[in-house]
């Protein structure tokens, strides 16, 4: 009888373990993201007892979702009076009904300290991929924002008082700027999920396409990538380079806003990113260009330099188990961006670091050939004009959709 009651309760045991195994929530993974920003060379933007609605479009959907707020690069705390979520129904209005009030350790509105990041509660609000949400946050004190997303290719916007619950917002004033969101993680019941990380420069940024249309290349790549279990993180920086931080130099407008090199924000945009399990480098192309140029009067950056950049990594991104996707340089004869960002020169050596990484493709998951992509095969230092923005460095919609079209499906399986 006693050893039947033992059996009994082990049976117990285990049924209330896989009952408890059950109930467990999946884990977080990325669904969009938006790399911190200093501010441009300058006045930042200023509120003051003010709203802002920020477009956000995942590219995962989910049951759960959590917000990622930043004060990376403040100097002073930054006050949020209330922080609510809604889907988007047009413009700065909002779907009746689907509005939520984030909190933040149970608390309605947060202080970030200098420098502070911080993760909302979960939120308990189903949506598909690419529905479009509204993030509104309240400052209620004059507050500059310092830490910001300046690319956002996504219109959002600004209204006064506290306007974060209400369903219309006839007077908001419109911003083309991602200030203080950095992040939004799904959790999705049933199989799992991964995240690919596109991590670069203004081409990764969506620098190009065109404006409330998604159509970067990490959105061409995330329609792609529909049904197999995988969201697409953008973190482009416009004017980011490889090796070396921001010039902060007078030959550069922006200051700091171009970002800490890629060697040393790897860590922060990529690695720690929830549920990343893949990274495609699309970076180079300002090491190359900036000096002479936006970075006179910096020395050239060597073909050598840059091949150990992209090797540290991937030997990175390997240590913490990803598949990585390396990528060529696009030609950008005839660019406008500044005198002296293009030369033959220069041309040179993107060429031949784009022939060392075609002769070492093997130390990587997978190779997109921008470059053979993108360029035009009459004047092969040209972008194609039909891929060709106007600004002869910049991918228009169609260029980035080629991009897209050239990674392989086979490395994204959900397992």
């Amino acid at each position: 009888m006693l050893k039947r009651v033992r059996h009994l309760l082990a049976g117990f045991a285990l049924l209330a373990g896989l009952s408890m195994a059950a109930a467990a929530p999946p884990d977080w993974v990325g669904s969009w993201s938006a790399s911190p920003q200093a501010a441009m060379a300058g006045k930042p933007a200023a509120y003051a007892d003010q709203s802002l609605r920020l477009i956000l479009r995942p590219s995962l959907g989910g049951e759960r979702l959590r917000v990622k707020l930043s004060n990376r690069y403040g100097e002073q705390p930054l006050v949020l009076g209330n922080a609510r979520l809604a889907l988007r129904q047009a413009g700065a209005g909002i779907q009746a009904g689907s509005d939520r009030a984030l909190s933040f350790g149970g608390l309605p509105g947060v202080t970030l300290a200098p420098h502070a990041e911080v993760w909302s509660d979960a939120l308990d609000l189903p949506v598909s991929a690419f529905a479009e949400l509204a993030l509104s946050l309240y400052l209620p004190q004059p507050t500059l924002a310092s830490t910001s997303h300046f690319l956002a290719m996504q219109t959002s916007y600004v209204a006064a008082g506290d306007q974060t619950a209400a369903v219309a917002w006839p007077e908001a004033k419109t911003i083309g700027a991602w200030p203080f969101v950095v992040g939004l993680d799904v959790q999705r019941e049933g199989a799992a999920v991964h995240a690919l990380v596109v991590f670069g420069d203004s081409s990764v940024d969506g620098d190009g396409s065109t404006e409330d249309a998604n159509g970067r290349l990490t959105d061409a790549l995330a329609q792609r990538l529909q049904g197999r279990g995988w969201a697409v993180l953008n973190q482009g920086l416009i004017g980011n380079r490889l090796l070396r931080d921001a010039p902060r130099q007078p030959s550069n407008p922006a200051g700091a806003a171009l970002g800490e090199a890629a060697t040393l924000r790897f860590e922060r945009d990529v690695l720690q990113q929830s549920g990343v399990r893949a990274v495609l480098l699309r970076i180079g192309t300002n090491d190359i260009a900036f000096p002479g140029s936006l970075a006179t009067p910096e020395a050239p950056v060597s073909v050598a330099a840059l091949i150990q950049g992209y090797r540290a990594l991937a030997a990175r991104a390997r240590q913490q188990g990803l598949r990585v996707i390396a990528s060529t340089i696009p030609p950008f004869e005839a660019a406008d961006i500044a005198p002296g960002y293009y030369s033959l020169a220069k041309d040179g050596q993107r060429r031949a670091f784009n022939r060392w990484l075609r002769a070492h493709a093997r130390e990587f998951d997978a190779l997109v050939d921008a470059d053979a992509v993108l360029r035009d095969p009459r004047r092969p230092a040209r972008l194609l004009p039909a891929y060709d923005s106007g600004d002869h460095v910049h991918p228009n919609d169609a260029g980035y959709a080629a991009m897209a079209a050239a990674v392989p499906l086979s490395l994204f399986v959900n397992d």
